[in-house]
């Protein structure tokens, strides 16, 4: 079993060509769906006595929710705006709400769980959070620059506690305080942790471990609409790939890599979260053997 814990939230988001305003979003949300289309996931979040009875639906058909808590209050809401390349993302305000005071634990039915996501989220509770479950086989998390200028030394406790760590190139650097990738990522793993990926947006991503280094480069698209929750659904497709085969090999690690990149694909194409939600499992192996296609040094 796959469990994620995160945040779910009401997102809005501008983007130059449309405003979304307190739409269905959270990176746990985001990662959670991405991992539904190879496993079925069980969310750890919650949500407050404002979130419409629709999300709770969406969520519900895609995802276990046993694990979804509702206290009185405001959801924890988010307010972006994108510039208009829709590389710089703008935080105009977040509201924890009902997330600044949540404490969260684990149901019975997810303490078995093989397989972790802890998403973006507060370092000092993942880190508890994740001792919490009985045999963990691979567990991964995520960080942003809000939680390492404010609790650099959590986050690097937190990364102790986990298999891998996904986190972009910008706070690669800004956590680790190197200028290059490559000294990032073995500072990182010296710290505890036995996989980095680091994000790079449309350029794609590399993966550490040990001595490998694993490049693999992002779908091209001709249209992007909407990037908010693609690094999300990048990590989301990882662990669900890998909880579906049930092996953390390096093989099938390289693997699960070029799943998040065609995840991250679909997120962006669309706003929100329509990206994933009008998603068949046909559309995701038809780009995956473009990919191999778009990648492969063999005549074809």
């Amino acid at each position: 079993m796959l469990t994620v814990f995160g945040s779910t939230a009401l997102d809005t988001i501008r983007t130059p060509k449309k405003t979304l305003k307190n739409v269905l979003g959270g990176a746990a949300t985001f990662a959670a769906i991405s991992a539904s289309f190879f496993t079925k996931p069980g969310l750890i979040a919650v949500v407050g006595s404002d979130f419409p009875k629709k999300y709770h639906n969406t969520l519900k058909k895609y995802l276990d929710v046993s694990g979804l808590s509702l206290l009185k209050g405001k959801t924890f809401r988010y307010d972006g705006k994108y510039d208009k390349n829709l590389s710089v993302r703008e935080t105009l305000k977040t509201e924890l709400n009902v997330l600044g005071y949540f404490k969260p634990s684990v149901p019975k039915e997810y303490q078995k769980s093989d397989f972790v996501y802890l998403a973006n989220n507060d370092p000092v509770q993942n880190t508890k959070i994740i001792k919490e479950f009985d045999h963990v086989k691979f567990s991964m998390c995520d960080t942003i620059e809000f939680w390492i200028k404010t609790k650099r030394n959590d986050v690097v406790e937190m990364i102790k506690s986990v298999d891998a760590v996904v986190i972009n190139d910008e706070e690669a650097k800004l956590l680790t305080k190197e200028d290059n990738l490559i000294k990032c990522a073995k500072k990182i793993m010296r710290w505890g942790t036995s996989y980095v990926i680091i994000k790079k947006g449309e350029h794609g991503s590399l993966l550490f471990y040990e001595d490998i280094i694993f490049p693999s480069v992002g779908f091209p698209l001709e249209s992007v609409l909407d990037p908010t929750g693609a690094g999300d659904s990048f990590a989301g497709a990882m662990i669900g790939y890998l909880a579906s085969k049930k092996k953390t090999s390096i093989s099938e690690i390289k693997k699960s890599v070029i799943y998040g990149n065609v995840m991250g694909s679909f997120a962006v194409e669309r706003y929100g979260l329509d990206g994933l939600l009008r998603l068949k499992r046909s559309d995701i192996t038809k780009r995956i053997k473009q990919y191999e296609k778009m990648t492969s040094f063999e005549e074809l």
